[in-house]
């Protein structure tokens, strides 16, 4: 986390209680997508409180040695110069396959034109090419996380 994304959590923290800040797990920063255009749009999805989940390919985080992601964790939403957008509570996480992703779950991804086809088949090509860096298959049975969260605050005015 560099010194303006700091700042703008801090904001934030001041915010809440000193019970509430210590209840906080984690904080982290992230931007979604590997591209200027999709890692805005979510940026600006989450903001508007459209997207409101995301699911990840569990091998990135394996590949990485990325901690998973914990309920209570708050995130500050990037976009793609890495400049604050919001701030998201993670409101849950929970482990699926592929295959399992139910339609209310793709649709609180708030992506695309809202259908499960559409979510099905930008997810499949998606977490293909990832699998593919991260050297290993992807199919129906891959694993995924899954996080649900909301937005607890936007970017000061």
């Amino acid at each position: 986390m560099n010194q303006r994304q700091q700042f703008f959590v801090d904001r934030y923290l001041i915010q809440l209680s000193d019970a509430e800040r210590k209840a906080v797990p984690k904080i982290s920063a992230e931007y979604f997508y590997a591209d200027d255009f999709n890692t805005n749009e979510c940026a600006r999805l989450v903001d508007a409180g459209v997207k409101t989940a995301s699911s990840h390919l569990k091998a990135v985080y394996d590949k990485n040695a990325t901690p998973l992601p914990v309920e209570g964790e708050l995130v500050i939403i990037l976009n793609w110069f890495k400049e604050p957008v919001c701030v998201v509570k993670v409101t849950d996480v929970a482990s699926a396959t592929f295959a399992e992703v139910s339609e209310e779950f793709a649709q609180a991804e708030g992506e695309g034109n809202g259908n499960y086809q559409w979510w099905h088949d930008a997810h499949a090509h998606f977490f293909a090419e990832q699998a593919k860096e991260c050297g290993v298959g992807f199919d129906p049975s891959s694993p995924l996380i899954l996080k649900r969260f909301e937005k607890v605050f936007p970017f000061p005015a």
